[in-house]
């Protein structure tokens, strides 16, 4: 019966592991994003499936919201099990063109708010000397995009932060899986004029973060790289 703390759980891939874990038997939904609306929807859903869900409305990018929600999360339920880091926010453009308001926003969203997350639930998880920290990164991890510089740079850096995370915490029992999908249908690519068959499920990235984790303790899938059947886009 695991404890599942997902951030970005609001919408699009949060939702999907959200729903995904809901199905584990007495599971436990720990649910972060922004929308308490969204989010509150989504934790019913949950709920439907059979498990504790409780929709926790917090800005990941700013750190005194991120503790308060780790210290809700722990006394309520104690140590989280599963910790995924998925906030993300792609805003696009040619590097010469992109503010300097919006190239730091991207940093704050996909790289600062894990760093947070991950220090506010992370010194429980040790102390349990067990959990699975997720970090959810990018085929933009791996290669640059024309048009995408400022979310390149900061999925270059939330590859190194897992990958510090990954050395520092393997003594300790915590496993840790980065993920690097390409193009998945979620609302990050509304109104772009491609088949939906052209895109992964978001359903699919969901049952591998599922899968992974139920390997077991002596086993761990450090990093994988998800593309569409097609390539990248």
């Amino acid at each position: 019966m695991p404890l599942v703390t997902i951030t970005g759980a609001s919408q699009g891939l949060g939702a999907a592991i959200a729903y995904a874990f809901a199905q584990e038997p007495n599971a436990k939904l720990a649910l972060l994003a922004r929308n308490k609306l969204r989010l509150d929807a989504v934790a019913e859903d949950c709920r439907a499936l059979g498990c504790e869900a409780e929709a926790i409305a917090c800005d990941v990018t700013n750190e005194a919201e991120v503790q308060k929600a780790a210290r809700f999360v722990l006394q309520r339920w104690g140590a989280t099990d599963i910790l995924v880091n998925n906030a993300g926010l792609f805003l696009p453009g040619p590097l010469l063109e992109t503010s300097s308001k919006d190239f730091e926003q991207q940093i704050l969203v996909n790289l600062t708010s894990a760093f947070y997350v991950t220090q506010a639930f992370l010194p429980a998880m040790q102390a349990q000397k067990q959990g699975h920290l997720f970090f959810m990164a990018s085929i933009a991890s791996l290669k640059a995009y024309s048009g995408g510089g400022a979310y390149t740079a900061a999925k270059h850096g939330l590859l190194g932060l897992a990958r510090a995370f990954r050395e520092e915490v393997k003594p300790t029992g915590i496993r840790v899986t980065t993920l690097m999908p390409g193009a998945t249908l979620t609302p990050s690519w509304d109104g772009v004029d491609l088949p939906e068959e052209r895109f992964m499920r978001p359903e699919d990235i969901a049952q591998t973060i599922r899968d992974i984790w139920h390997l077991s303790d002596r086993s761990v899938v450090e990093e994988v790289v998800l593309r569409p059947q097609l390539g990248d886009i």
